[in-house]
């Protein structure tokens, strides 16, 4: 496991991709942040990073599909997914190992943010004034979310051999477990009764509940369970390839 993931994030720094992927999330919330007037925090009356986690999943919509469409569409187009069977590597090995090497990246991209958490910070008056509870649950809240995304889009890369359609089955699932379920629930067959439940099975209440500061089982069990159930499903399909 330990030579994929160091191979995976060797290929990521060694060419452009993990730099463009840094470089997109951080210019992506940027425009956001400080220069669209509807949005900027230099134009609210308060200091907030509400901009960062309300954008966040929508970059991270098309940015992780785009990282994770290369993991086994890639390797399956060029016959070496083979290759990866014959070496002396458990299935889940090479699974493990892509995926964290997948969610290293994406943490790589959250961690330059905090150069804006000290900007906002220093223009907060007086100094400092930011509900930094609220900050920590969103950051975890929203690192769980890429970890989820990046199960979505390694399943959708299994799947077939074109890293095209790869892409967009995996933003296609991204998009339906994370707002889907909100807007279902909003349907006559499930209002008053049984909205709560429907809603419960999206991730959008769950990145919600722990971006207020609240850090609940509930929500973690949550994105642990749907990170098992696809690399799961990932697993079986390689089971069936191999």
């Amino acid at each position: 496991m330990i030579s994929i993931f160091y191979k995976e994030i060797h290929s990521f720094l060694s060419s452009l991709i993990g730099y463009v992927v840094i470089a997109v999330f951080l210019v992506s919330v940027g425009i956001f942040m400080w220069i669209f007037s509807d949005t900027s925090v230099l134009d609210y009356r308060f200091a907030t990073l509400d901009q960062l986690f309300s954008i966040g999943p929508l970059v991270f919509l098309f940015l992780i599909p785009a990282i994770t469409m290369r993991s086994f569409a890639e390797e399956k187009n060029k016959g070496t997914i083979e290759f990866l069977f014959t070496k002396p590597l458990k299935i889940t090995d090479i699974l493990l190992g892509k995926y964290l090497a997948n969610v290293t990246l994406v943490l790589f991209s959250l961690l330059p943010t905090l150069v804006y958490y000290y900007s906002v910070y220093q223009l907060g008056a007086p100094k400092g004034n930011l509900d930094t509870g609220a900050i920590i649950g969103s950051y975890i809240g929203l690192f769980f979310l890429g970890a989820g995304f990046v199960a979505l889009g390694m399943f959708a890369s299994v799947l077939t051999d074109n890293q095209i359609i790869a892409f967009i089955s995996g933003a296609f699932l991204c998009f339906f477990f994370h707002w889907a379920f909100t807007y279902l629930s909003r349907l006559p067959v499930f209002a008053a009764k049984y909205d709560l439940f429907v809603q419960k099975l999206g991730i959008n209440y769950h990145y919600t509940s722990i971006s207020k500061g609240v850090i609940d089982s509930r929500d973690i069990l949550y994105f642990l369970s749907l990170i098992f159930i696809f690399l799961w499903l990932t697993y079986l399909q390689l089971e069936k390839k191999k």
